[in-house]
């Protein structure tokens, strides 16, 4: 007989939050991959283009973790039109000794919200000036409230542009984190003026042309780039990534073909066998980071199978700590 617990949204919400315990957790994810002989294998995707839709499936083995979790999220861009959700989707974790499934996460993309704001966090703790005070969010949606959410727990965010595309949902986006956070929130609908003198900059959307150009940046500044998990998807000038003083990835093997560095490459800007920094590297000690406070750098985020791991085994112990969720015997 084996047992496996249900995890639904709403317990998951209550047991996992995006506060220091989750970036610790997503932290580490990020030194395993660099320090350990982790099982990663390439994203499994499906584009579903007739309704703006695509799917990513993610995991990951890292030694020592006794579960990996399986991930299945769809992202359909259309679904605001509908009255539903953009992301949705589960992950399923399974014991690393018996590969039986232990944790059925029916979080909707919850989970994936927490482990990817957690990154940003990582990112600026690592790349971002100390005193960083001013944030440009690119994006409207509930990963750009997240993503400032998260820097807000490293850094002294005092102040906050929101940039998208539609300007009435900058404009709400503004106001409901304005009241969440109690800083200073306002949206820009100009791209340049929003990143100018900005201390940190994060674009958190799927567009398929860089929106950042390279006259955008000046020195001092800390790009992350969260967007491009997919080939055709381009936030960044890939000149940006040239006159960086520091690129780095969460995957040298994901950015290559998915991320921002991939059109740095298509576009001759970066050398195809470039040697590339990555995150867990820096995390780890083996790696340099931010030199200077005058230094340029940029945080290439794809989304990794580590993130889910560490963000599905941490649900499940915190889930059996408290006795949430529902048991199913078979």
């Amino acid at each position: 007989m084996s047992r496996m617990m249900i995890l639904t949204e709403a317990e998951l919400r209550a047991i996992v939050k995006l506060d220091l315990d989750a970036v610790a957790c997503v932290e580490n994810a990020f030194r395993a991959l660099a320090t350990l002989p982790v099982a990663m294998p390439p994203i499994l995707r499906l584009d579903i283009p007739e309704h703006r839709g695509e799917v990513d499936v993610k995991t990951a083995y890292v030694p020592g973790i006794d579960g990996f979790a399986i991930k299945i999220s769809p992202g359909f861009f259309d679904n605001p039109k509908l009255g539903l959700p953009s992301v949705n989707g589960m992950m399923v974790l399974l014991s690393s000794k018996t590969g039986l499934v232990e944790a059925l996460l029916l979080d909707n993309g919850y989970l994936t919200d927490i482990r990817t704001a957690a990154a940003g966090a990582v990112a600026a703790k690592h790349f971002s000036r100390a005193d960083t005070s001013i944030a440009a969010i690119f994006g409207a949606g509930v990963q750009a409230g997240l993503q400032l959410e998260a820097l807000m727990l490293v850094r002294p965010i005092a102040e906050a542009r929101i940039w998208a595309r539609d300007a009435a949902k900058a404009e709400a986006a503004a106001a409901t984190l304005r009241e969440r956070l109690g800083i200073v929130v306002h949206a820009e609908p100009d791209a340049a003026k929003a990143a100018a003198g900005a201390d940190i900059i994060v674009t958190t959307t799927p567009s398929t042309e860089p929106l950042i150009k390279a006259g955008f940046v000046s020195a001092g500044q800390h790009i992350t780039a969260m967007g491009s998990d997919a080939e055709h998807k381009n936030e960044i000038a890939p000149a940006i990534l040239r006159m960086a003083d520091l690129y780095v990835a969460d995957s040298a093997k994901q950015t290559r073909v998915l991320g921002e560095l991939h059109h740095a490459i298509a576009t001759g800007v970066m050398a195809a066998d470039a040697e590339i920094t990555e995150l867990g590297q820096i995390i780890a000690g083996d790696r340099h980071g931010r030199r200077s406070d005058s230094d340029i750098t940029i945080a290439d985020l794809t989304g990794t199978g580590v993130q889910d791991t560490a963000i599905a085994t941490l649900a499940r112990d915190r889930a059996r700590a408290g006795n949430a969720g529902t048991i199913f015997e078979s």
